[in-house]
């Protein structure tokens, strides 16, 4: 297989006596090909199965799996239909200048169909695609926007066929579908208007599905699907919205680099004021945080440079259910959330529970008041969107529903 720093290769894609290598083929070692044909050694290769085994948060023993199943499993075939979006999700596969080994792997499957970055144009393209539904071997189908359902579907339609009819009938010809994106995944924004737009889900019935929701997508969360899928032949964990756990199983606020500020009460009053500068919790600002799960903050974006509370901007929750309507407006404070550092601040607490002991016990004092806090830090989301305590938090009042506008 080479040594540490060789490119990705293996004895039989090497010269044998003296002769020419053998030419290979779409099916086989594709990935494997594709690496050595960017410059990627063998070291590099590994250290990115290691990655998505992590991602995946799968145990350390499955790295070996990972990488036999995309050194050898079969080229597989891929469909991207994109309806009625912004293609930020296109964008957000496309755009890097230094693409890592996750964007590789997604540029080597074999992507037959995706009119934004597809050469061919017209009736030869859309050829194509009826060619791979006839045939029923689309692997992954992968699908961008959301559907429009008023009027027959009128409101969206390609080589005169409407968006709704596509999808059924590319569905039924897939193996495997993934929604990339707020709109595919619930309708988005689109479903606040006049076009009866609704998500993947609601259009193909029981067909396997995955939704990665986010306006836009991540592509290291599309990338880790798609390796857990070619590697086990299934889908991975999954929440109640058919979500992969691995990826909206957490709070972003329980990942946060400012979650520190937000236990201390150190909060952004104002843009561009002394906090703002100094990177304290956003919270008061509008950050949906401590409702919203998604791997933001570890993932990041932009090849793992940044995402947007590091850049300073609250999180908009756009990887929950229906966002657009149960998260705004985006720069009020999320209702029903009170915890230690929000509706009281530190100092007050402190006294308080001072005053109530004597001073020969204030060190006992400073326990109790750091187990309240550590009570009432716990969050719970409920299946309806609603954020409140968690098991072992102190009774609160109930939350209130988040969307409906209210502020402090």
């Amino acid at each position: 297989m080479g040594d540490g720093e060789g490119l990705v290769t293996s004895p039989d894609l090497l010269s044998v006596a003296g002769s020419a290598p053998p030419e290979p083929t779409a099916e086989d070692h594709w990935l494997r090909v594709a690496l050595a044909h960017k410059g990627i050694s063998r070291r590099r290769f590994l250290g990115f199965a290691s990655a998505m085994t992590a991602l995946l948060a799968l145990p350390a023993a499955m790295t070996p799996q990972i990488v036999h199943a995309l050194e050898t499993k079969r080229k597989p075939v891929v469909v991207w239909l994109e309806f009625q979006d912004c293609a930020g999700n296109t964008e957000s596969m496309l755009r890097s200048s230094n693409p890592p080994i996750a964007d590789i792997v997604l540029d080597a499957l074999s992507l037959e169909y995706h009119e934004t970055i597809m050469a061919g144009a017209g009736a030869a393209a859309e050829k194509v695609l009826s060619d791979h539904v006839a045939a029923g071997d689309i692997d992954i189908l992968i699908v961008e926007g959301s559907i429009p359902t008023a009027e027959g579907g009128i409101y969206c339609t390609i080589g005169g066929r409407t968006a709704l009819d596509i999808l059924r009938t590319t569905a039924a010809a897939s193996k495997l579908v993934i929604a990339v994106g707020a709109c595919a995944w619930d309708g988005g924004f689109p479903r606040l208007g006049p076009t009866g737009a609704v998500g993947v889900g609601d259009v193909i019935g029981n067909k396997p599905l995955i939704n990665l929701g986010g306006c836009p997508h991540n592509v290291a969360n599309t990338t880790a699907t798609i390796v857990h899928y070619l590697t086990f032949n299934s889908a991975p964990a999954l929440d109640q919205y058919n979500r992969p756990l691995f990826a909206y199983g957490h709070l972003i606020h329980d990942q946060c680099e400012r979650r520190a500020n937000f236990d201390a009460g150190r909060f952004v009053e104002a843009w561009g004021d002394e906090g703002h500068r100094n990177g304290w919790c956003l919270y008061k600002m509008g950050c949906k945080g401590p409702q919203a799960t998604y791997n933001c903050p570890i993932v990041r974006w932009n090849s793992g440079t940044s995402w947007p509370i590091g850049a300073g901007h609250g999180c908009i929750a756009c990887a929950s259910p229906r966002f657009w309507e149960r998260m705004t407006p985006f720069y009020e404070r999320l209702p029903g959330v009170k915890m230690f550092g929000v509706d009281v601040d530190a100092q007050t607490i402190g006294l308080g529970a001072i005053g109530v002991v004597s001073v020969a016990t204030a060190a006992h004092a400073a326990s109790v008041v750091a187990r309240k806090a550590r009570g009432r830090r716990k969050v719970a989301v409920a299946p309806d969107g609603t954020v409140g305590p968690g098991p072992g938090t102190e009774p609160e009042p109930q939350p209130i529903p988040a969307g409906t506008g209210t502020s402090a």
